[in-house]
């Protein structure tokens, strides 16, 4: 055999590229898998590239960073919930259908609630204030308490979101499944001393059935009955 047969028989073969133009469309549903599948340190430009079979410089045409695309990632996720809120919707049924739209996200990609949380300036965080405030106003709540209630809700949601991402990594970390988890918390609260901690003592009993979602909408409701009552008696003070 030459040499230059040797050589032909041990060249490396190139690794596929792909061959369809990449788009920032792409790239963010790409990295919305990754994060889905394997939580926020997997996400990183490396596995985007071996993920879409392209190089850095394709990724890097559509996206600044890793930070640019985890934030894109969760105004997608956000921009679908608020798109598919229905326009004809009275306004407190609205409420509730954004909230638990986006609880329901947060339970499917838990990265997002530490997203919104650690970026509150990013078109997902200002649509779901937008949101909310279209709606009170759909209410009747006056201009002067708008920013008051707009923020109550919004940082009541958001903080619920941050809370479940935080449970998620949690639940993640130990190796538990959620009724097993919640056995153990139930089970810390059950140790401690009840005449300090007597409300923990009792709400241990309720933890491994409680609803994370029909809590989190029973806040929902508090608040918008704090809201209409405040409403009501600033109308009953105009009107005397």
């Amino acid at each position: 055999m030459s040499a230059r047969i040797r050589f032909m028989a041990i060249k490396p073969q190139r690794a596929h590229r792909r061959t369809e133009a990449l788009s920032r469309d792409v790239i963010v549903e790409a990295a919305t898998e990754i994060l889905d599948a394997e939580g926020e340190d997997a996400l990183t430009l490396r596995a985007l590239t071996v993920r879409l079979t392209t190089g850095y410089g394709a990724i890097y045409h559509h996206v600044a960073d890793r930070d640019e695309l985890l934030a894109a990632a969760a105004d997608r996720v956000i921009a679908r919930i608020v798109a598919d809120l229905a326009a004809d919707a009275e306004p407190g049924q609205a409420l509730r259908a954004v909230a638990l739209g986006l609880f329901d996200a947060i339970v499917a990609h838990p990265w997002v609630g530490a997203q919104l949380n650690r970026e509150p300036w990013r078109p997902a965080v200002l649509d779901i204030y937008e949101n909310v405030s279209a709606q009170l106003r759909a209410l009747g709540v006056p201009r002067r308490a708008l920013s008051d209630s707009a923020g109550v809700l919004v940082n009541y949601i958001l903080g619920v979101a941050g809370q479940n991402a935080a449970n998620a990594r949690a639940l993640a970390a130990s190796k538990l499944d959620r009724s097993a988890f919640l056995a153990a918390v139930a089970e810390r609260w059950a140790q401690v001393d009840p005449a300090r901690y007597p409300s923990v003592h009792e709400a241990r009993t309720q933890l491994r059935d409680h609803d994370d979602r029909e809590q989190f909408l029973a806040g929902i409701d508090l608040i918008l009955v704090g809201i209409e009552s405040v409403n009501r008696a600033g109308r009953d003070s105009s009107s005397r």
